[in-house]
């Protein structure tokens, strides 16, 4: 597939344009003009980047790309190794932050809620990028404690935190990644829990004084899968070869 055909593809489908971001949403690094292979990854670290290399990929498609605001302009260090990396090697990088958060699909979001077998996903409309907070209500209530065990299960870790009573949870909320600040807007909405990657301070006495059960499920853990299917639906809509690599991290 020609590169800049890619870009503009990727533009269309996650409607880049939609909402303001902290970073550009699009080919950050311009690479080889024709990709046959792309490897997908949360983030654009230095291992992928080498992972890619040795698959002899094309290009490099990520959430967590490069160049966020606020960040130094200077290009050394780590930033000079990443760069060198992807311009040596004539290696493309894509990334998709919020537009990928928020897609109804394909996004971290609704594949989240596609692994949790999580009804009829809704965004809630109080909250702006419309999708970036979800919520579902379940046919069946289940224990605070149910829901826990169940997310350590299907994302295969052990949770970050968990703030609940002995409360019985039907309406659910959730923001992949670092959503933790949204928790106030879920209770508003009358939800019972809010499920996300991260955790403040904070969260914690909103959860307890609002009485909502809340869940920090880790960052990189709950943003897997977006990149993941939008790498599949490349692949199948283009034929080119697709391979997800899953550099781990804790956070």
């Amino acid at each position: 597939m020609n590169r800049d055909e890619l870009g503009h593809y990727l533009a269309d489908l996650l409607a880049v344009d939609r909402c303001q971001d902290y970073c550009p949403n699009g080919m950050q690094v311009e690479g080889r003009p024709s990709i046959q292979h792309i490897v997908t990854g949360v983030t654009a670290c230095q291992a992928l980047l080498e992972r890619a290399i040795e698959l002899e990929a094309d290009a490099v498609l990520v959430h967590h790309g490069y160049f966020w605001k606020g960040e130094p302009a200077v290009v050394t260090g780590m930033k000079k190794r990443r760069l060198q990396t992807l311009l040596q090697h004539e290696l493309s990088l894509f990334a998709y932050h919020l537009p990928l958060d928020i897609h109804p699909r394909l996004g971290n979001n609704a594949q989240l809620a596609r692994l949790m077998d999580w009804p009829e996903p809704e965004v809630l409309a109080a909250v702006e990028p419309q999708g970036v907070v979800m919520t579902s209500t379940l046919i069946v209530s289940i224990a605070a404690e149910q829901l826990a065990q169940q997310l350590e299960q299907r994302l295969g870790r052990r949770l970050f935190c968990a703030v609940h009573e002995q409360q019985q949870v039907r309406k659910i909320a959730w923001c992949t990644g670092g959503g933790q600040g949204f928790i106030d807007a879920a209770a508003a909405a009358g939800c019972d829990a809010f499920i996300t990657g991260e955790v403040s301070e904070q969260t914690i006495h909103s959860a307890r004084e609002q009485g909502i059960a809340f869940y920090a499920a880790g960052h990189h853990a709950t943003e897997r899968y977006g990149i993941h299917a939008l790498g599949e639906h490349l692949a199948e809509c283009f034929g080119i070869r697709h391979t997800y690599v899953d550099i781990d991290s804790p956070a």
